[in-house]
């Protein structure tokens, strides 16, 4: 069976890289998202859950669900919590990755396998995978999406932005970056070629 390629997809807040992994599953691509794997960990009754309420507190619960939120502004306060946070929840979310990368590869369908994972650097996991993308975006407009997205303040914003390492060193260390300061169908221009690129390799 032939190596499927393992492509990582990270970046600074709010550039835009879901979007990006959106527009390479369109095309063809196995995608799976860090954020989606905590998400559904997350959950009051699972082992991960009952850890977490452990850690912030019983009233992180509300209507039977773990409030995000709450626990991302209490994360981001108290950098012990966060760094109790992370080693909780990162080995699970790695080992869920890799799980499905098998799946993808044992299926032989795919071109391509796409991790989106927003603290690859920050994790040192970059060398688990064949190729690293980084989705960039000017400053501002990451801000204004986050606010737009979020309904979080800009404090929010650069507490999260202080606890990554800046976008322009990650996109130095990467194989490719794309640039999404401008429309989706340029976004999606760029995608598409770089698709291609990568699948005729």
């Amino acid at each position: 069976m032939l190596k499927l390629k393992k492509l990582a997809i990270t970046g600074g807040l709010s550039s835009g890289k879901t979007t990006v992994c959106h527009l390479f599953k369109d095309l063809g691509a196995f995608v799976v998202s860090a954020d989606e794997i905590v998400h559904n960990l997350l959950v009051p009754d699972s082992i991960i859950g009952q850890k977490v309420i452990q850690l912030f507190g019983p009233n992180i619960v509300e209507n039977n669900s773990l409030n995000r939120k709450k626990i991302a502004q209490q994360a981001f306060l108290d950098l012990k919590l966060l760094k109790a946070l992370e080693a909780l929840i990162h080995p699970v979310v790695y080992a869920e990755i890799e799980k499905e990368y098998q799946h993808a590869r044992q299926t032989g369908k795919y071109p391509l396998f796409i991790a989106e994972i927003p603290l690859l650097y920050e994790l040192f996991k970059q060398d688990e995978f064949d190729i690293v993308i980084t989705v960039t975006a000017d400053l501002s407009i990451c801000q204004e999406r986050f606010i737009k997205h979020t309904h979080q303040t800009i404090r929010e914003f650069e507490q999260r932005m202080a606890q990554q390492i800046n976008p322009e060193n990650k996109a130095k260390k990467s194989d490719y970056v794309i640039k999404n300061n401008g429309s989706l169908a340029c976004l999606k221009d760029q995608v598409t070629k770089l698709y291609s690129l990568l699948t005729t390799q």
